[in-house]
């Protein structure tokens, strides 16, 4: 049993991960963080992180990035693995993730969602055979209240794409202020926001006289959820290091 602390557990991600953990016998949600109290829950809920009593064998994080260096301080001083879910991270916040990896097990990944990292492989592939003739455009949607554009999802796709291109490419997010031809060596990233949209990602190899397009689209959270507590499960009796879905994958 792995006993886990949710950072961020008053937020729909938060509930959503509660949900998701009453159906499985290997979790054991002991303990909640977060800014606001709750009291719909059957476990307590501490809105500092120095108030945890509890026995933590791992914490999973879908709080904001504001909070994401005291729950790095936090996993660091305790000695408790941390999987990373909240995006929009700075640099600064990246490389302190890289830095706490080295003493202490971090789970982080741009998204949680088995599908999302599948389509990361495939279009790796893709991208080394049609680089050389094909325009790479990535398409991501979300709900009106996501807060950070573009998607860590679709930069994680980008950066995927550029490890194995020939080139560096030049990724470029807004094309309305410059009034000229599409260069071959972009990758176009764009973010549509609206409704209710969980979570939609298209990459499209538009050549001549024919498009491909590799397409993942979530219906729900519960996927990024049951992906978080996964990598949790995998972290409780993991060596320091950085963890990623390839190694969580690889484990299965």
């Amino acid at each position: 049993m792995t006993n886990i602390l949710i950072c961020g557990v008053c937020g729909n991600m938060g509930h959503t991960v509660v949900r998701a953990a009453n159906g499985r016998c290997d979790v054991n949600i002991v303990a909640g963080f977060d800014i606001k109290p709750s009291s719909d829950v059957d476990f307590p809920v501490y809105t500092e992180l120095s108030q945890v009593s509890e026995q933590i064998d791992a914490i999973i994080d879908f709080s904001h990035p504001s909070m994401t260096d005291a729950i790095l301080d936090y996993a660091a001083e305790n000695h408790i693995p941390a999987v990373i879910c909240t995006t929009g991270l700075s640099g600064e916040q990246i490389a302190k993730i890289n830095s706490v990896s080295e003493e202490t097990p971090i789970f982080f990944s741009a998204n949680m969602s088995l599908g999302v990292n599948l389509i990361i492989d495939l279009v790796q592939r893709a991208a080394k055979i049609l680089e050389d003739n094909f325009d790479i455009e990535i398409v991501e949607k979300h709900h009106n209240q996501k807060l950070d554009a573009p998607s860590g999802t679709a930069l994680a796709i980008a950066d995927a794409i550029s490890d194995v291109l020939k080139y560096e490419p030049e990724y470029t997010y807004d094309r309305h202020s410059i009034r000229k031809k599409r260069d071959k060596h972009e990758i176009g990233i764009h973010s549509v926001r609206g409704g209710t949209i969980v979570g939609e990602h298209s990459v499209i190899f538009a050549g001549r006289d024919e498009v491909i397009e590799v397409k993942h689209t979530a219906s729900s959270k519960e996927v990024f959820a049951v992906g978080a507590l996964s990598a949790a499960v995998f972290l409780k009796d993991a060596k320091p290091g950085l963890y990623t879905m390839k190694e969580l994958i690889a484990a299965q």
